[in-house]
Formats: structure tokens, C-alpha cells, sequence
């Protein structure tokens, strides 16, 4: 008998999976269904946020029993999002906003080998063994010199203003001065994906096409081993890369934490899950999806010009526990520089009361879906507990390369 919490989305067969939000674009439906067609695979989830990606797409979760996907954790691994309450007043960022730019602009660096070559990070993630790979054993001095680095594409550093909507986050019912960084494992991590996919590819002649990057290591495997000693460390290495750029920025403010809260994705999990009417251990991937367990907070951002929200994970069992991880993209980069302009860009922010520092055209709020619907397509898998309006905002220049 078929499990009530999931259903399959098409004829196809294969694990079954649902999907949220209306009109997903065919090709993600599409990328979601080779997915679960996988002979590994045991159920999915497509969140209100999917765009196409490498093999699964971004916004897909997929359950696989005794195998890991490097493409369904994704080429940032463990990117993640970290959202730090202030005590300055929000009447700051107005008055004061240069100590509020300065501080972004001097204690981190944005673009495509973005590093800190003198006055290196310090943190007691480059004191664990990067021997557990030959990649980050390779990586680990790249990885050091960026450590506290904000990277290219989507990732950004914002102060804005957050609005808690609950009385049990420990803060006031008021407006708050708020940082919240998005960044992920950098070089090192993209160089794991990279390394492993290729193996995995090697492992399966079978995949052929876009199917490739469907190619799966066994858990049981010295190198599926190998990979998943690899991504652990590049989580760990991620969450310190937001420790220490929110450790920086409000030393240099003199600022206190008075709330903070983080998640992330592009990452797999061992959980255990009651499908197919039975529980079962699986390797979780949610690749642009993030964990929501029951009373689990994350935090899940619009864009430059629209707000993000602190949430509380409601665990719904039909989507493995997991929520959308942003507001997902509706255009191409190609297609935004073509498209878009800066004279539209200036006047939405100037609407909005944005200061942006920096960015490229294909970050324009317009690439996005809108936050609000994708919020309203999840009731089910997350509670919004609080809102944070961007302010000030910085990402990598104009005519980088991303790295998301």
C-alpha cells in the first residue's frame, strides 16, 4: 500500500514524491522525476522554490537508502544561511550607516577566490584532519586563506531590520538591527563535489546524458566513505566561515548578540522516516531545501529588495521534514543581463529604502520568485516566527562568476 504522505507526480513510476507551490516549471518536474526514478531512490519532496539544477534540481529533496548523490548535495555544500539579532537601535542603520557599511565592507571579501592572504581567520576547524580526503587535504590552505569570505553569485552580507512574531524567541515585540550572511564552503567544497561526481560517474556507465550527474557512491564503499567524511568536514567548515564574518563585522560595530539562528543546505542527513508504511534509515539530500523538523528554526530569504523570514519547522512527514531554502530563481543570469537594467534595479531599491554596495545585474530581485507566495505555498511544512527587511546589502561585484 502506497503511503497517504507521499503520492507519485507522474506515470512514470519510480519512489514516489510530492511537490508544493503551483506551476513548477516542466524541466524541474522533469529532473525530479529521473531523480526518484533512481534504483537507490525511496521518496522525494519538490519545494515552492525549485528551479532547474545539475541533476536533481534546486528545491529537491530525495531519500536514497545506502547511497549518497554528490550533485543532489550539490557544489556549495553546506551552504548556509545565519541570522544575528543586535542591540544598536534600527534608527542606526539610517544615522549611523557608515559604521554599518564600513564594518561589511573591511571584515569580509565577496567574489570568485575571495581570500584573506594576510591577516588570515583563525577557527578550530583548520585543527581537524583535512586528511579524511585527498581533496581536502589538497584544499585546506586554499580553504584557510578564504575562511571568513562571502564568495560570488547568490551570497550575500545584509544589515537590515528584524521583527520577531512570537513571544518565545527571548526578545521584545519591537524592531531590531539584524546581520544575516549567506555563504557556504567555498573553493574546497566545490572541488569535493567535483572530484566525487566524476568517481560516481565512473561508477555507473549506465547514466547516460543528464542522467550522469544522477551517479550515486555506496555508502558501504571506500568512497562513499570517503565522500561523506569529506562533506561533514565542508559543513563544519561552512558553519565556521559564518562564525567568524558575524564574529568580525560586530566586533568592529561593538555590537552584542542578542538572538541568532542558522540552517542549511545543499547537504545529506542520515534520518529515519516511516515510508512505504514502514520506518526506514535513508540518506536525506536537500539540495536548495533545508531541514524542518518540528520546532526546528531556519531561515529562509527573498531577495535584495524583499524580506526573509525566521521560521519554525513544522515536520510534516510528506516532505521528509524539509522547506524551501529561499525564494528560488524564475530567470537564467544570461537572461537577466540581457534583459534587465540598472536604472530599474536603483529605482526598486530606492523604493524599498536599499543601500546596495555591491552586486551583479543577474541578482536583481526580478530573477526571483516572489517570497511571499512561496512562503504561503509551505503553511504546511513552516511557521514564520519572524521577518527581516534587508537594508544594506553587499554580494560580489558585477561580472563574477558565480559559485551557487
Amino acid at each position: 500500500m502506497r503511503d497517504p504522505a507521499f503520492n507519485l507526480e507522474s506515470d512514470g513510476g519510480g519512489a514516489p514524491w510530492r511537490r508544493w507551490g503551483a506551476d513548477p516549471d516542466a524541466e524541474s518536474v522533469r529532473q525530479m522525476e529521473r531523480a526518484c526514478a533512481l534504483p537507490v531512490a525511496v521518496a522525494g519532496a519538490l519545494m515552492p522554490d525549485a528551479h532547474v539544477g545539475y541533476g536533481p534540481p534546486i528545491g529537491g529533496v530525495l531519500a536514497t537508502e545506502g547511497a549518497v548523490i554528490p550533485y543532489a548535495v550539490g557544489v556549495d555544500i553546506a551552504c548556509r544561511m545565519k541570522l544575528t539579532v543586535l542591540d544598536p537601535p534600527p534608527e542606526d542603520l539610517d544615522r549611523r550607516a557608515e559604521r554599518f557599511i564600513r564594518a561589511i565592507e573591511m571584515e569580509t571579501r565577496f567574489g570568485v577566490g575571495a581570500a584573506f592572504e594576510r591577516g588570515r581567520r583563525e577557527h578550530p576547524v583548520l585543527d581537524e584532519d583535512w586528511r579524511v580526503s585527498p581533496v581536502t587535504a589538497a584544499n585546506r590552505d586554499r580553504a584557510a586563506a578564504q575562511l571568513g569570505t562571502s564568495g560570488s553569485g547568490n551570497h550575500f552580507v545584509e544589515f537590515g531590520v528584524f521583527e520577531p512574531r512570537k513571544s518565545d524567541l527571548g526578545l521584545e515585540q519591537r524592531p531590531y538591527v539584524a546581520l544575516l550572511s549567506h555563504s557556504g564552503s567555498r573553493g574546497a567544497g566545490a572541488a569535493v563535489c567535483e572530484h566525487y561526481s566524476r568517481i560516481a560517474a565512473r561508477r555507473h556507465p549506465e547514466l547516460d546524458g543528464e542522467r550522469r550527474r544522477l551517479a550515486w557512491l555506496d555508502l558501504d564503499s571506500d568512497e562513499g566513505q570517503e565522500y561523506w567524511a569529506a562533506m561533514e568536514l565542508m559543513g563544519r567548515y561552512a558553519a565556521a566561515n559564518h562564525d567568524l564574518i558575524h564574529e568580525h563585522v560586530l566586533r568592529r560595530l561593538g555590537a552584542a548578540v542578542l538572538f541568532a539562528a542558522e540552517n542549511h543546505h545543499n547537504f545529506a542527513w542520515r534520518e529515519r522516516h516511516v515510508i512505504a508504511g514502514r520506518e526506514r534509515d535513508v540518506i536525506v539530500h536537500r539540495k536548495g531545501a533545508t531541514p524542518a523538523g518540528a520546532g526546528q528554526l531556519g531561515v529562509i530569504p527573498g531577495s535584495m529588495a524583499a524580506p526573509a523570514f525566521l521560521t519554525r519547522g513544522l515536520g510534516n512527514p510528506a516532505s521528509l521534514r524539509s522547506a524551501a531554502h529561499g525564494a528560488g530563481r524564475v530567470m537564467s543570469r544570461a537572461q537577466a543581463r540581457r534583459t534587465l537594467t540598472w536604472d530599474d534595479l536603483r529605482s526598486r531599491l530606492r523604493r524599498r529604502g536599499v543601500t546596495l554596495l555591491s552586486a551583479g545585474l543577474d541578482e536583481s530581485p526580478s530573477v526571483y520568485k516572489d517570497i511571499e507566495t512561496v512562503m504561503a505555498a509551505q503553511q504546511d511544512l513552516v511557521e514564520i516566527v519572524g521577518r527581516f527587511d534587508p537594508r544594506i546589502v553587499k554580494m560580489a561585484g558585477a561580472n563574477e562568476r558565480p559559485e551557487d
